[in-house]
């Protein structure tokens, strides 16, 4: 087992980092191979907490950006076209961004320690989903947590009794401008009725947080950003 004072005191040691280094490296490794829901906590504690993400910083350069135009600007899908310089100094004057509105995404946890997913059709995939409650806001209207909250509501009919935030996560780095935020709700309650946009469809299922992790292996729950909520959420539990 990892012994996480242990750790801490070598890190709080600028000699202790140095020796730490090839410990810290082997440890993420091995916990990787092993995507265990605690394991997955442990990592977001080493990188996270004890600042493990420094020990892997290089001397990598920032790509140069030489142009930029919209190629598409529509309500629902904006693309972005880059002229870059790459360090090496070769030019690409193709490359494509999707600027994407913020993401929110909620982990809803009742009383009975059940969790609340989403299932609904999505149309790229062409698959019947199990996601957590989640959706599109924009920061100038409303906080993350805010519009965590408000989908949630609308999504499923539930309230929240209390609500922690988890983490922001890039979306899509390569392609994708966004970030997502993440969002645990304790204690929530069936309060009212679903209050859906005219293209969603959408089932609620409840899932006892026991069964969660063995879906999650089995292809059940394979959305990254509900899986990404809950590996990380569930270690803010009391």
């Amino acid at each position: 087992r990892c012994r996480r004072v242990s750790l801490r005191r070598r890190l709080a040691n600028p000699k202790g980092v140095g020796h730490c280094l090839a410990f810290a490296q082997t440890l993420i490794l091995t916990l990787w191979t092993v995507p265990t829901l605690n394991h997955l906590g442990l990592l977001y504690d080493l990188f996270i907490n004890y600042g493990i993400h420094s020990i892997f910083m290089t001397n990598l350069k920032k790509w140069k950006l030489l142009h930029s135009k919209m190629v598409l600007d529509n309500y629902w899908c904006k693309v972005r076209q880059d002229e870059i310089e790459l360090p090496n100094g070769q030019i690409i004057d193709d490359y494509f961004v999707n600027v994407r509105p913020e993401i929110t995404l909620i982990l809803p946890i009742t009383s009975t320690k059940e969790i609340v997913f989403v299932r609904q059709y999505r149309h790229a995939v062409g698959e019947f989903l199990l996601e957590l409650p989640a959706g599109l806001f924009n920061p100038a209207q409303e906080s993350a947590e805010a519009a965590a909250i408000r989908e949630m509501e609308e999504e499923t009919g539930y309230i929240a009794q209390k609500v922690t935030k988890i983490a922001t996560l890039y979306d899509n780095p390569s392609k994708d401008t966004n970030n997502i935020h993440l969002f645990l709700a304790e204690n929530v309650i069936k309060s009212g009725e679903q209050k859906l946009d005219i293209t969603e469809e959408i089932e609620v299922v409840l899932i006892p947080v026991e069964s969660v992790r063995e879906k999650i292996i089995q292809g059940e729950i394979s959305v990254s950003g509900t899986v990404a909520a809950i590996s990380l959420g569930l270690n803010f539990l009391d």
